[in-house]
């Protein structure tokens, strides 16, 4: 049987179904106008950080360390790299399976430093459980930059006799094979991707660490290099592995302009400036679009360009502010540039495949944003009306309220949180007695009877949050309901910024 996880490509195809699907549509919806009578305390917000952490440590592919928290996992992917005679071991697995996609990987890792940068003030006693999230995912992509001249690797596995087993990341005895971009077959869009992780890793630890710091950052700069030198989507090159995946559906444009905005966040460097002004409307600066995602980084770097703007008023950058401005008044019901969709109990809706990956990416952005323009007192200007940020950190906080289970089901999406929360989650490690339980060889065909079977995971995978319910606020806790389901490390990222934001405001 074949388990295979389409989870990218129904992303992309309900995005269009959804437009004329039943979601909620609100005209006269209710828009929080406060952070007052919160559903949840800030030790709520708190534990729900750790969790949140907690579910990395899950996701760690690799020789754990001694301080592992999550005890039923255990070593795995020790030899990968082999087969190319590098060394690949470590990084995050993606979500439920036993690969390692080099495109969410770097973007999970973006999403984990840019967390920090913004609210690692806010994080208390997590903020180095949050350091290492960033530095486990920076170790990884390291090694996958500087193992050879001119090519960085993208891959570990190959996704389709990975998705024909169910077994423990640490009994896998499928391939491992090796996937790479190359100057012959480049990959500007994973390239741009990794070196704007690097970058903003770089910023998390220049302080604590600044060898590892500046070694983070000059590695940033060769492969934005060979990105932009490089030009072209590495799934032209490498469809058969990546596809459908994590196909590059937006192209590799967005993500150039993303690299380059977080080296010049990093260095300060003139000459990156010079690059995002004389190259951005070449690369979608012009673009108004309404979905920040592994794929799309559009609406991310406009918010991250405002910043220079709002701050130091940069010539040049204005329009990133504009931009900005009509991505978040997209999210607003009654803005003249609406363009969301709501669920009937409150939920932005995207898309019926991991929806809540678009749910947490937005709510960091509100948050982001709304930091931003509180450093001049600015306003988000929609049409005629002008919105304030607290207005931002409402929305955001509705959204994250009802992700922890201020919502219709009364469910908990994020598993562990509360006492109500997904039982029976699409995640490999989780659904299978662990190495530690249960020792014994558990072989490819013979996980079956755990993917199957009614009864819960035995191992609670703390932190995780799950793909979330439908159009119309339903959702079934069932295995093979992975579009429902399935966790990935992409969708708790910006969870983390958002989390720790409250745990200190609430």
């Amino acid at each position: 049987m074949q388990t295979l996880n389409l989870c990218p490509l129904i992303i992309l195809c309900s995005m269009l179904l959804c437009m004329c699907s039943a979601a909620f549509t609100p005209q006269d919806y209710y828009f929080p106008s406060s952070l007052e009578n919160s559903a949840f305390t800030s030790q709520d917000y708190l534990s729900a950080l750790n969790k949140s952490l907690l579910f990395f440590e899950g996701q760690r592919s690799g020789k754990l360390p001694a301080n592992q928290r999550v005890k039923w996992r255990g070593d795995s992917g020790l030899s990968d790299g082999s087969a190319a005679n590098v060394n690949l071991v470590g990084g995050y697995y993606d979500a439920g399976d036993n690969l390692k996609f080099g495109l969410p990987m770097a973007f999970t890792t973006t999403l984990l430093a840019w967390s920090v940068i913004e609210f690692g003030s806010s994080m208390q006693d997590q903020l180095e459980n949050a350091r290492a999230a960033v530095r486990w995912g920076s170790d990884y992509l390291l090694k996958a930059a500087t193992a050879s001249p001119d090519t960085l690797y993208i891959q570990v596995g190959n996704p389709y006799p990975d998705h024909q087993c169910w077994e423990r990341p640490e009994d896998m005895d499928t391939s491992r094979d090796v996937y790479k971009v190359s100057s012959n077959s480049p990959g500007s869009d994973v390239a741009a991707e990794t070196a704007a992780a690097l970058a903003a890793s770089s910023i998390v630890f220049q302080a604590s660490d600044p060898s590892y710091s500046a070694k983070l950052l000059q590695t940033a700069i060769t492969v934005f290099k060979f990105a932009d030198e490089h030009r072209g989507k590495y799934s032209d090159s490498l469809s058969s592995v990546v596809c459908p995946f994590y196909c590059s559906y937006s192209g590799y444009q967005d993500e150039l302009l993303w690299g380059a905005s977080w080296i010049y966040q990093a260095t300060q460097n003139p000459a990156y400036l010079n690059y995002i002004q004389y190259n951005g409307h070449v690369l979608g600066a012009d673009d108004d679009d309404y979905s920040f995602s592994w794929d799309d980084k559009r609406p991310g770097t406009k918010i991250l360009l405002s910043k220079s703007f709002l701050e130091a008023r940069i010539q040049g950058l204005e329009e990133y502010k504009t931009h900005s401005d009509n991505f978040i008044c997209s999210l607003i019901p009654g803005s003249p540039n609406f363009q969301a969709q709501y669920t009937p109990g409150g939920l932005l809706y995207k898309a019926q495949g991991s929806n809540l990956q678009y749910v947490t990416a937005s709510s960091l952005l509100l948050l982001t944003y709304a930091k931003y323009l509180d450093t001049t007192q600015g306003v988000a200007y929609c049409g005629t009306t002008t919105l304030a940020a607290d207005k931002l950190r409402a929305l955001a906080k509705q959204q994250v309220d009802y992700i922890l289970g201020n919502n219709p089901r009364k469910i908990s999406y994020m598993v562990g949180f509360g006492n109500n929360f997904p039982r029976n989650i699409h995640h490999r490690g989780s659904s299978i007695p662990s190495v530690h339980a249960n020792p014994d060889h558990i072989g490819c065909n013979d996980g079956f009877q755990y993917l199957h079977t009614t009864k819960a995971n035995p191992n609670i995978l703390e932190g995780a949050i799950v793909g979330g319910p439908d159009n119309n606020d339903n959702f079934s806790d069932n295995r093979d309901n992975y579009q429902q389901t399935e966790p990935a490390t992409y969708i708790n990222a910006p969870f983390v910024g958002a989390l720790a934001y409250f745990s200190s405001t609430t």
